[in-house]
């Protein structure tokens, strides 16, 4: 199982997804930034180099929103989302194709990977 950390970051009434680059599994479907876990990481750690690496900002990682195991035909995933807030930098698209900010109402008009079907779910109430 592969363990994967994501974060749930908001301004005001809208939450951050980035859409993934074509060329890779899943490509051009949403999600929420992060990644896997490295060895010897901690999952915030992960989380605190995932959105360096993909956005060029540094978060605040803050409670668990949500756990979800997801099997994918290539992988099972432990997706792991925290609740996070971008403390410095201005998102970039450094990995991904775009970038979002979009309220729960506006969820169903993206596609996003399956494994984050549960926490949108939750986020529409």
């Amino acid at each position: 199982m592969t363990e994967v950390v994501a974060a749930l970051i908001w301004a005001g009434d809208k939450f951050m997804i980035c859409q993934r680059p074509a060329h890779k599994a899943r490509g051009l479907l949403w999600e929420f930034v992060g990644g896997k876990v490295e060895p010897g990481e901690t999952k915030e750690q992960a989380l605190i180099r995932e959105c360096r690496e993909e956005l060029a900002i540094e978060v605040s990682v803050g409670d668990t929103y949500m756990e979800v195991i997801h099997e994918y035909p290539d992988l099972t995933v432990h997706l792991t989302l925290f609740e996070a807030r971008i403390e410095g930098g201005t998102p970039q698209k450094l990995e991904h194709r775009d970038i979002r900010w979009i309220t729960t109402a506006e969820i169903p008009q993206y596609q996003f990977c399956p494994a984050d079907e549960v926490i949108l779910s939750k986020l529409q109430g």
